[in-house]
């Protein structure tokens, strides 16, 4: 019984967040926040150990996350709902998931660029940033993952399909 409410809690955050990024391109932190209570709580309920693995799993998602938020990359409801995911899943499954998340990211990146018929200044740009972080600013272009005129997606789209991927398929078959 409770792997039923923890899964129909954990889905109801993840579409309402991945909703609202579609419709406004934010997550609120009342969504988050709640949800890693929630979660935390729940996990409780279940056993000290639990709540630990949920608390060591939030705290992996910050962790992972935090340097994704300060460099652009993701924004700050992005890193917050992995925080709170991670609350959920605990480490473990938090890493396998976010496998699952990178690469629908990616593929929304591409297909995204791609619709915009700016697949390759994209690549181009991406490219230059990185170069510029492996060389220590030495060679490539100093922008930003961020900067005015990025190509942007709503990213808890992919973190929302690639958290209940991992939840229903994968860790239901472990």
């Amino acid at each position: 019984m409770a792997g039923w409410v923890i899964s129909v809690v954990f889905t109801a955050m993840l579409l309402a967040a991945a909703w609202s990024d579609y419709r406004h391109r934010r997550i609120p932190n009342a969504l988050t926040m709640s949800a890693l209570a929630l979660a935390l709580g729940l996990r409780a309920l279940l056993g000290w150990g639990l709540f630990i693995d949920g608390v060591v799993g939030a705290l992996l998602a910050l962790v992972l996350g935090l340097p994704f938020l300060m460099l652009g990359v993701m924004g700050g409801g992005d890193a917050k709902l992995l925080f709170a995911i991670g609350g959920f899943m605990g480490p473990r499954d938090f890493l396998s998931a976010g496998i699952l998340i990178v690469i629908i990211g990616g593929l929304m990146g591409v297909i995204d660029a791609g619709r915009r018929q700016a697949l390759l200044p994209v690549l181009f740009n991406c490219g230059q940033i990185l170069k510029h972080w492996g060389t220590f600013g030495r060679r490539g272009a100093n922008r930003s993952f961020a900067s005015v005129g990025a190509l942007t997606i709503p990213y808890g789209i992919a973190i929302a399909a690639g958290a209940l991927l991992w939840w229903f398929v994968a860790m239901q078959t472990l």
